[in-house]
């Protein structure tokens, strides 16, 4: 099968930006199925770092084409920028990029809300009105890119969803404000757009006819899906590789194979549950050295030990039998590394994740603990060159999960990877 979904299998930033990338290089096309530009993508390529929020990271590959499906929301502004910035860089991006019609637009009025929220005591969210858009996605109130190019249809749709949106808006004196946001520039707005819609569930379609190799790529982590994740801090989509299906209009029988990209330990941003979060020194230890700061908006990431637990738990809804582990690189010099097998909860010992959220908070990780690794690794590209300990800690997480780790990373540019056997399409 053609097809391969590659998805986050923690809380999100779990390196899936250079695995994309990596993988990108045997692809012709690359999807994405779901989410905005509240996610980021970091990706050294080249000696320069690319920070893509909503294109795919396949446009750095300069054969492959990338496509946004029906399930991401599009901030125009935010993603002409996006291009422009691409194409400064020299990155060629039109007649390489193409949009589903069907995307749900966010609208200015989307982030104002978001902000509002937030500055009520939200989640914890990037403020970048995804959640909004969502929620008028659900509600059928949202305008879609087939929508908004449509400048008569947009106004009426636009001063609808206004209206019922006037209270919340009014009472923070944003209303005329995200009134006059929403109308501003739209005419441009439109005529930058209308060059990348196309069907895309029909462009997959073709691509999967001809024998093409596709690669999905999700945003966030499938502890952030709205109905998986660590509700209710969770993203207002569903990265898991089900979301490839109804997020880019592709039928379940024809995606091959899914590999799910995990962090050598763990990080999650925002608020909620994270059962294995680090002692803050030792926390900034990893984050200094990982870098663990978001791409999108700056915020320094939480950090935690490895956690199998859940884990296993995004193996499972993911039906990913193979891993990609990234920023071994990172662990060099700490010891003894811990990671967590079980929970306890309430004098209970619990090996899968709770769905309760009151269970999810109050779980005690119970560790095992392994000798830790020293030296710089970043120049490995053999397993055989990893330094022992560093071969043992991934073989316990092989053997503890059930799954392959098919994907080393030992560092940020893409050639600071190891590949250890099949990797779908490619092999």
């Amino acid at each position: 099968m053609p097809a391969l979904v590659l998805v986050g299998a923690q809380w999100g930033d779990e390196g899936k930006g250079k695995i994309a990338h990596y993988l990108s290089a045997r692809a012709h096309l690359v999807a994405r199925y779901q989410g905005g530009n509240n996610a980021g993508h970091t990706v050294v390529f080249g000696g320069r770092t690319f920070a893509l929020h909503t294109i795919p990271s396949g446009i750095l590959v300069p054969r492959v084409r990338c496509a946004l499906g029906n399930g991401v929301v599009i901030n125009a502004r935010a993603l002409r920028e996006e291009v422009r910035s691409l194409e400064r860089a020299g990155v060629r991006v039109r007649g390489r990029l193409f949009i589903s019609p069907l995307c749900h637009m966010v609208l200015p009025y989307h982030v104002l809300l978001d902000s509002i929220r937030e500055e009520a005591g939200g989640i914890g969210t990037t403020k970048k009105g995804i959640g909004p858009c969502y929620e008028d996605k659900v509600a059928r109130l949202g305008v879609r890119l087939c929508d908004f190019l449509d400048e008569r249809l947009f106004a009426e749709l636009a001063e609808r969803s206004l209206a019922l949106k006037s209270a919340e808006l009014a009472k923070a004196r944003r209303l005329r404000s995200a009134r006059a946001q929403t109308f501003a520039g739209a005419r441009a707005l439109r005529a930058f757009l209308r060059p990348f819609a196309a069907d895309i569930s029909a462009l997959i379609d073709e691509a999967l006819s001809r024998g093409r190799r596709v690669l999905f790529e999700g945003a966030q982590g499938a502890m952030l899906d709205v109905d998986f994740g660590t509700y209710p801090f969770v993203t207002s989509s569903s990265p898991a590789a089900g979301g490839a299906c109804v997020g880019a209009g592709v039928g379940p029988t024809r995606i091959g194979s899914v590999i799910a990209v995990s962090k050598a330990y763990t990080t999650r941003v925002g608020r909620g549950p994270f059962p294995t979060e680090m002692e803050p020194a030792a926390a900034r230890r990893l984050r200094e050295a990982g870098r663990e700061y978001g791409a999108t908006t700056g915020r320094p990431r939480r950090i935690g030990w490895l956690d199998l637990v859940q884990l296993r738990y995004a193996l499972r809804i993911n039906g990913a039998e193979r891993l990609a582990f990234t920023k071994l690189d990172t662990l060099s010099g700490v010891d003894p590394l811990l990671v967590c097998t079980a929970y306890r909860v309430r004098q209970r010992v619990l090996r899968e994740f709770p769905c309760s959220r009151r269970d999810a908070q109050g779980a005690e990780p119970l560790y095992e603990r392994l000798p830790g690794f020293a030296g710089d690794i970043s120049k490995a590209r053999r397993m055989g060159e990893l330094p022992p300990n560093a071969r043992r800690y991934l073989a316990f997480a092989e053997r503890r999960l059930g799954a392959g780790i098919a994907i080393v990373s030992v560092g940020p540019g893409r050639e600071q990877t190891i590949a250890r056997g099949p990797l779908g399409w490619t092999s």
